[in-house]
């Protein structure tokens, strides 16, 4: 019996000392694995700053959307017109309704997620000290109030209108970068064409961009190409041995709420049939990761039909939750149109890999994974290139250790809008989130 009790004590106590070394982690990486779930918590900002030297990403910009209190700033008729238009859903929720075919379908989908996400909100609140700091997330006394250049009379870029107008040839950007053996304040620059091209920081410093009056910062050994669809065959390259083993996917689906809000322009779903998956793939193989909502008409559009022009065979599901900073979710897990939850569906491609290959490079993944972090703004993605970048091996091994081919592995990230250190990202906008007014100066 005695034995026993030391035993639970040794275990006890090999817990405890587990969740402090994760603790310590996640202050470091940004990433906090859970030892007794099938689930990680991220702050985006902490892995985001890993690409950074000189400035960090201003976390009370990334946080207000969740941080703000709505009800303050609320209009009190268009609070009227809320409470009305909830009457009026719980009004038709009252009348039982038989549903479709593909609603059930949705509805299975989610019953069987919703176990392990539970499981997943259930160990973060259950770890105090996280909380604790997650309570904290805007404010961070290490970082200055400022990025050290005025943004108060810019206006942002809208990259998506001014990439259709007819003086998209005539556009420069111009990059401010260190070069080895100078100091801090002297710098080089570097005049490109702002659109079509591809334009690379190769250096181990980030690189301060300029372009229309706006200042943008570049991540250290990254590169951009900044088109819309017409160009994205620019990308490929001449030799499969140069091409890319994880290939992140964040299409702009068709989506009444962004439509209707004019967050960004969408696109009908025939036109992501055409996307290069397979000419971007690396001789040994790709890992895509490709985002998606949870509308089942789009799920069965990715299995049926997406997945199979790309070439991609599907390996598994990882779930995104979406929390508030005291571990709640953002919304009831059971609503039907407004789940709290997106999906990240992982496949290979094959590029030209044998059956042979496939055998030893295509490793079967863990399904079910549950990514949890508070939102940032609108369809703002948690960084997964950030996260790949991190040095917890834990998370390294959940994702990392997939990737086919060559190390370290080449990346690209496709409709990006933001950038990370040694990645490619290629969309219509992939400075939208690197304009200076989201950063800070270190």
């Amino acid at each position: 019996m005695a034995a026993r009790a030391g035993n639970g004590q040794l275990a006890s106590m090999d817990m405890e000392s587990q969740n402090e070394e994760n603790f310590t982690q996640f202050l470091e990486s940004g990433i906090y694995v859970f030892e007794d779930s099938n689930a990680v918590f991220v702050d985006p900002v902490r892995v985001l700053n890993r690409s950074y030297n000189h400035f960090k990403v201003s976390p009370s910009v990334y946080y207000a959307r969740f941080f703000e209190s709505q009800r303050c700033n609320q209009d009190p008729r268009s609070a009227t017109t809320s409470r009305k238009g909830k009457r009026k859903r719980k009004q038709i929720a009252g009348k039982p309704r038989a549903l479709s075919e593909r609603e059930r379908i949705a509805e299975q989908r989610h019953l069987e997620a919703r176990s392990f996400l539970l499981k997943a909100q259930e160990s973060l609140q259950k770890s105090t000290a996280l909380l604790d700091v997650l309570s904290n997330l805007r404010n961070d006394p290490s970082i200055s109030t400022d990025c050290g250049v005025s943004t108060l009379s810019v206006v942002q870029q809208s990259f998506v209108e001014l990439g259709q107008v007819w003086q998209v040839p005539l556009f420069e950007i111009t990059l401010n970068v260190h070069v080895s053996g100078q100091t801090n304040e002297d710098k080089e620059q570097r005049v490109h064409p702002a659109f079509n091209n591809l334009i690379a920081n190769e250096t181990t410093d980030e690189a301060e961009a300029e372009f229309l009056n706006n200042h943008y910062i570049i991540p250290r050994e990254s590169c951009f190409y900044m088109s819309d669809m017409g160009q994205i065959h620019s990308l490929v390259p001449a030799d499969a041995d140069s091409g890319f083993n994880l290939i992140v996917v964040d299409p702009p689906w068709e989506n009444a709420s962004a439509h209707q809000k004019s967050r960004y322009p969408t696109l009908p779903n025939r036109y992501f049939l055409s996307l290069p998956i397979i000419q971007l793939t690396h001789t040994e193989g790709a890992l895509v990761a490709l985002w998606v909502t949870n509308r089942e008409k789009l799920r069965g559009f990715v299995e049926r039909e997406l997945f199979p022009a790309w070439g991609v065979s599907y390996a598994a599901t990882f779930y995104w939750l979406k929390v508030k900073a005291n571990g709640s979710l953002i919304s009831d897990l059971d609503l039907f149109h407004h789940r709290p939850y997106e999906s990240l569906i992982l496949g290979y491609s094959h590029g030209k890999a044998t059956k042979s290959d496939e055998q030893s490079n295509f490793r079967p993944v863990r399904d079910n994974y549950v990514i949890m972090s508070i939102p940032g703004d609108y369809s703002r993605k948690p960084p997964i290139a950030g996260m790949l970048k991190s040095l917890l091996l834990s998370w390294s091994d959940l994702l990392m250790e997939y990737v086919p081919g060559l190390r370290p592995a080449r990346c690209i990230e496709l409709f990006a809008r933001e950038m990370i250190a040694g990645w490619v990202s290629w969309g219509n906008e992939p400075l939208h989130f690197q304009d200076c007014r989201f950063f800070l100066r270190r």
